[in-house]
């Protein structure tokens, strides 16, 4: 089954970056949107060959999570930390769930 929504998660991290770049010519939110959007990327990628192997999505969630919370926490901005946030908390939470919610297998 294809993870659509780590995908679309990988397409917003990107184009974040991207946008970043555009508006106000930031080379390393270029950088960091490309690099985590990847990882993102690969993650999706890799749920959609095992529904087990969560673990690049969730460290890379995780990890936007904390970095953009601490940025939201420190400027109050919604845009971009906050959404970021959210949306890799949102992003966090589906992977828990997900996991909860498969059945073992048996060997």
């Amino acid at each position: 089954m294809t993870d659509w929504v780590g995908y679309g998660y990988a397409a917003l991290i990107a184009s974040g970056g991207a946008m970043g770049y555009v508006k106000a010519g930031s080379v390393p939110s270029l950088a960091a949107g490309l690099l985590f959007g990847g990882l993102a990327g690969v993650g999706a990628y890799q749920i959609s060959q095992d529904p087990k192997n969560i673990w690049v999505s969730l460290v890379t969630s995780g990890a936007l999570a904390g970095v953009m919370g601490k940025r939201f926490y420190g400027s109050r901005k919604m845009m971009p930390a906050g959404m970021m946030a959210a949306a890799s908390i949102l992003m966090m939470g589906k992977l828990g769930v997900g996991m909860l919610l498969q059945k073992p297998q048996e060997s």
